[in-house]
């Protein structure tokens, strides 16, 4: 079993900036893939961002160019940068890991989620 905990989430200021970080515990897959979606209320999980640990990062449209997606030393822990924060960017985040030789984007392809950490941008 693989388990996952967000944290830094918290309230900003549009153009601000917010760390999130994903600690894993467990099983650690060898083609560990880990990825980050949110979900606003009353829409649909949209993807963020992921990364393969063997290497390949790729950003959803909507954040790309202002979020930045980094592993740590430790093959347990991704960082999530979120730079120039837009209202539009106000949502649940979580962290979600599965084993794959792909980078993913579809919320189905995810067998572990974290438990969410809220990320508010005011106006």
């Amino acid at each position: 079993q693989l388990q996952l905990v967000e944290s830094g989430g918290g309230l900003v200021q549009a153009g601000g900036s917010l760390r999130l970080s994903c600690a894993a515990s467990g099983h650690i897959f060898s083609n560990l893939l880990m990825g980050w979606f949110r979900q606003a209320p009353g829409k649909e999980r949209e993807f963020v961002a992921a990364l393969r640990w063997s290497g390949g990062t790729f950003y959803g449209a909507s954040v790309k160019g202002r979020f930045t997606l980094s592993r740590g030393n430790a093959r347990n822990t991704v960082y999530l940068e979120m730079n120039s924060l837009k209202p539009e960017d106000t949502a649940v985040y979580y962290c979600a890991a599965d084993s794959s030789l792909l980078v993913r984007t579809a919320p189905e392809y995810y067998g572990y989620w974290g438990p969410g950490t809220q990320v508010t941008v005011s106006s």
